[in-house]
């Protein structure tokens, strides 16, 4: 492949993801690690905005597992090598993947030759692909768009789902896509050309909109960050202090008032 390859790596041990994205030559071969996340929540958010072609997955995360991961995620993105990480002990739950179009396993702690041989296939599976799905998803936009053009216009419908379902933790640019028959890309410039935000800013707005009402009510983090849709606290703390500037438990006991 010409342009570089995109690297995400999910696992909640930031010590295991510093040590992935400091142990391997990532620009000897072609790549980059673009994005990590703590858990499969915090992916599948943010998995749009990365773009990864190969992902890192650990088996035991809290919230989503990888196992979890792995099932949204290989429906969403038939391209995505996934690479699946865990201990020894946990193998035999690692098996539950099987079924799943798993590209390898890798037992942790993980050694860096491995990783690089792993790394190296997964480049020999890109460079032979091609992205027939997303042309043949192109070339019937139009015919696409005319369905949902109505008279609240295709963006607005898309919009009125957001408002019902934003809840929904597996909700993401991808699953709208595939809901609405668009291809990821063309949702993504159109929904910006009409609305003038990105899918994922206007997503999280309408979480954050109800999650500070909520606040205000004095309802318990985590059960605030469940009712929106972002059940992994963690995530969602940082969510809420970079969209309103404060953290919950200050915007909670009177700061947001």
């Amino acid at each position: 492949m010409n342009r570089t390859i995109r690297v995400m790596v999910i696992d909640d041990e930031e010590s295991a993801r510093r040590l992935m994205k400091a142990a391997i030559k990532w620009d000897e071969l072609g790549m980059e690690v673009v994005g990590e996340a703590a858990s499969g929540i915090e992916a599948i958010n943010i998995i749009d905005e990365v773009r990864p072609d190969i992902a890192f997955v650990d088996i035991s995360m809290p919230f989503m597992d990888g196992i979890e991961f792995t099932q949204t995620a290989t429906s969403r993105y038939p391209n995505l090598i996934i690479i699946i990480m865990t201990a020894i002990d946990q193998f035999e739950y690692a098996r539950k993947c099987v079924s799943l179009p798993v590209f390898d396993y890798m037992l942790k702690p993980m050694v860096r030759d491995e990783i690089t041989k792993v790394l190296e296939r997964a480049k020999e599976r890109l460079s032979r692909e091609k992205d027939y799905w997303e042309e043949s998803k192109e070339a019937s936009e139009k015919e696409t768009l005319a369905d949902y053009q109505g008279d609240a216009g295709s963006t607005e419908v898309i919009e009125k789902y957001l408002e019902e379902n934003f809840r929904d933790s597996t909700l993401n640019l991808a699953f709208i896509a595939q809901h609405f028959g668009f291809s990821s890309s063309y949702l993504s410039r159109k929904f910006k050309a009409d609305t003038g935000k990105k899918f994922v800013e206007y997503l999280n707005e309408l979480r954050m909109k109800k999650a500070m009402e909520l606040a205000k009510n004095g309802t318990k983090m985590y059960l605030t960050a469940s009712e929106v849709g972002i059940p992994d606290p963690n995530y969602f703390s940082r969510c809420f202090k970079k969209y309103t500037g404060m953290s919950y438990s200050d915007y909670a006991s009177g700061g947001g008032r």
